[in-house]
């Protein structure tokens, strides 16, 4: 069965609420955690659960996307297996962008039939949870569906934006409504009681029932589903199966968070460093694979620590962290207080022929500089942050941006490559 199924990556739009996080990079290559990127996520679910043909989608600022991909997930060739990018394409039949998830699909289904597959799930690459997709399309191929739709227990109040359905007893999705806005249509579309009994989740009553974007197809239905010019799944092909296709509910509860804004971003890769984070990269098995990089062991000279997540490879010299996560080759100095931080690192090590040229040229080395403090804040890759920088959010107005320094819900972000001269109070 396993490998009968392939798997499609949905790579993401331009990642306008994830700006300026995504000015250089596409939604699914975003760091997380101190030394991954989103696309690990999908991309190990699918590993852990047997599938090895997987196909990645994605049309804007692919480049480090690309370069990860190529440099992370290399397959024995007697076991085979792929991930395969495919990029927004001209053709004989359309030259344009991918107007939505199903577009996507559409545009590539060529490519998928030198595959063999009976199945096809189809997959966000931006989201953080941990699921046995193998579970799921067993569930799918049992109860004789034609499309399954991964779908989660979410509070009602708090569902907007979101895809819902109404189930019968036995999870056949009877409507799906693609983010509704009205409260009535959302209180309507909460979880009968006499399935809220058999879950898990507290108060599941007070839930609906929200796709994840996670969806599993016959191979056939699917082929069938994208003959016309509709665009997306959520909005117009799942809603236009209901009645013709059997449609069908699989309901997940573990965590999964949806990281599709700057402030979900921010509180997720935090929310990690606590002592007992919902997602858990330290669970015994299904590991998160990542590319492999050889790093130095991290050097750490008298410091304070609280909560924190430190990459390979970073050298933190008395400084005070509390609640942070640091990236790969990151670099601290004397004196500096970071709260609520995430920094995402560098690229590379800088020289000492590097350093030397930076003071030729009046600019800070990577990392972060002498005496600074810096409060409720993300530093992207190759930031350089000099002497007694002060950053913090309070008071700054939402949408604010000078210099590469912007704020975006609360959050104020150094975008990557950007220099912070010394003696900024930001």
């Amino acid at each position: 069965m396993q490998k009968k199924a392939i798997a499609v990556i949905m790579g993401g739009g331009r990642g306008s609420r994830l700006y300026p996080l995504t000015k250089e990079r596409c939604k699914p290559a975003v760091p997380l955690a101190g030394k991954y990127r989103l696309v690990d996520i999908p991309i190990s679910n699918c590993l852990n659960s047997g599938i090895n043909n997987i196909y990645l989608l994605t049309q804007f600022n692919t480049a480090s996307l690309h370069r990860h991909i190529q440099e992370t997930y290399r397959f024995d060739p007697f076991a085979g297996g792929t991930v395969d990018i495919l990029s927004a394409e001209q053709t004989e039949k359309g030259d344009s962008w991918y107007q939505g998830t199903a577009d996507a699909v559409r545009q590539n289904i060529h490519h998928f039939t030198n595959s063999e597959y009976d199945y096809v799930i189809i997959l966000s690459g931006d989201q953080l949870y941990r699921m046995d997709y193998d579970k799921i399309i067993a569930e799918h191929i049992k109860n004789d569906a034609e499309v399954t739709v991964a779908a989660i227990p979410f509070p009602a109040d708090n569902c907007k934006g979101l895809g819902l359905m109404r189930v019968s007893a036995s999870l056949e999705i009877t409507e799906f409504v693609e983010k509704p806005t009205d409260p009535n249509v959302i209180e309507g579309l909460k979880i009968p009681e006499n399935i809220a009994g058999t879950l898990k989740t507290g108060n599941a009553k007070e839930c609906c029932l929200a796709s994840m974007g996670i969806y599993v197809f016959n191979r056939k239905t699917m082929i069938d589903a994208l003959d016309n010019s509709m665009t997306d799944f959520g909005k117009e092909v799942i809603p236009s199966l209901l009645g013709s296709s059997k449609l069908r509910a699989s309901i997940f509860e573990g965590y999964w968070e949806d990281i599709g804004t700057v402030k979900a971003f921010f509180d997720a890769n935090l929310q990690l460093a606590d002592p007992m984070p919902q997602f858990n990269f330290f669970s015994r098995g299904r590991p998160i694979f990542t590319r492999a990089r050889y790093l130095p062991a991290s050097k750490i000279n008298r410091c304070s620590i609280n909560h924190v997540i430190i990459g390979d490879g970073c050298i933190i010299t008395d400084s005070y962290l509390k609640r942070c996560v640091i990236g790969i080759r990151s670099v601290l100095r004397e004196g500096t207080r970071l709260e609520n931080v995430i920094m995402m690192g560098a690229d590379e090590f800088e020289s000492a022929d590097d350093r030397r040229q930076n003071k030729e040229l009046g600019r800070p080395d990577v990392g972060v500089g002498l005496n600074c403090e810096i409060k409720n804040a993300i530093i992207d890759k190759g930031a350089r942050i000099g002497d007694n920088v002060k950053l913090n959010p309070e008071g700054k107005p939402d949408m604010f941006e000078k210099n590469g320094v912007f704020v975006r819900d609360g959050v104020v972000i150094v975008t990557k490559n950007t220099s912070v001269p010394s003696n900024t109070v930001f």
